[in-house]
């Protein structure tokens, strides 16, 4: 009888053990959001817990909650950082804030095209850009597409920065927006985006700024039929992880997350592709006269006093910057 039960206490002792181990690499994770369900970033970060639950046999799996349901961005990146959220989509340029070495992403022209952002920030970019994320306790793991803003207007189309020239343009409220509109001799007027219409209806502005799908969903091209691509902001968005979420994985794990957000970066590029080829057709279709522009180097050269005054308050983002600018 004693061997029985000294049998019957190790298997029972066993099992135990073995749930225990189990429970300590499975994870069920929380996905924040700001987009509506149906968005690229949203179909994108759907697709990635999908493959992640699959190819880990649901050891880990979870969930994403959208429309910025479980707090503001800012919250949100707070959250990560202590492991109260597993999982999210961050735009660069509010991350800012948090990860110093995000704002690079936001220097006007800072890319050539999207196509230019994409290659640098699969390089060695977002390497640098990830590895401040890091430090943060942030994991980068794919880096999604946001758009390219461009400027748009009643007046004339854009081909140089002489263009833009005594053009009263709207901008976000941002002193490297201003100063950017300015260094091309434009007026830069900051405000609400809710009162754009109106106010290039009225002529307080001659325009804006902004990317396909917001210039054609807000009905701007009725009053501004210039849209010139420009491209001068491109700032990507982090698929990105909680450090503390990273590291309770496994190696194992750990490889397929990352793949995972690999693939769902890719797939979201492309349902962001078409989502702006479908907006630049609606709105050619209405009226606007699209240029694009062969030579973006002008504009660049015209950056010099943004990126003199930007480097001479973050000098240890020097680096980064020469890297972003330069060919890869």
């Amino acid at each position: 009888m004693t061997t029985n039960f000294s049998i019957k206490s190790i298997a029972v002792a066993s099992a135990l053990t073995l749930g225990l181990t189990s429970a300590a690499v499975a994870a069920e994770l929380r996905g924040w959001n700001i987009h509506v369900e149906d968005y690229p970033v949203s179909h994108g970060m759907e697709s990635f817990i999908a493959e992640v639950a699959e190819k880990t046999g649901g050891e880990v799996s979870g969930k994403v909650y959208h429309n910025g349901v479980l707090g503001s961005q800012p919250d949100a990146i707070e959250q990560l950082r202590l492991g109260v959220l597993d999982f999210a989509v961050f735009n660069l340029g509010p991350m800012g804030q948090a990860v110093p070495e995000a704002n690079v992403t936001a220097l006007p022209f800072i890319f050539s095209s999207v196509d230019d952002m994409y290659a640098k920030m699969d390089g060695a970019v977002g390497e640098a850009i990830g590895e401040g994320m890091e430090a943060k306790g942030i994991k980068a793991l794919g880096w999604y597409g946001a758009g390219a803003r461009s400027f748009y207007n009643s007046v004339r189309p854009i081909n140089s920065p002489a263009d833009v020239e005594d053009l009263k343009v709207r901008v976000m409220s941002n002193d490297l927006f201003v100063k950017m509109v300015e260094a091309m001799d434009g007026n830069a007027t900051p405000m609400a985006f809710a009162e754009v219409y109106q106010s290039i209806k009225t002529g307080v502005v001659d325009g804006a700024e902004n990317n396909p799908p917001s210039y054609e969903s807000t009905n701007h091209y009725e009053v501004a039929k210039y849209y010139s691509l420009t491209e001068h902001l491109i700032i990507p968005e982090c698929l990105c992880m909680s450090l503390k979420s990273w590291e309770s994985l496994t190696p194992e794990q750990q490889e397929i997350v990352m793949v995972a957000g690999k693939a769902s970066a890719e797939y979201q590029r492309e349902l962001w592709a078409e989502r702006e080829a479908a907006s630049l057709e609606t709105v050619a279709a209405a009226g606007t006269e699209i240029n694009t522009i062969a030579d973006k180097a002008p504009f660049q050269e015209a950056m010099a006093p943004v990126y003199e005054a930007f480097l001479a308050d973050n000098p240890e983002l020097a680096d980064i910057v020469n890297l972003a600018r330069g060919a890869e």
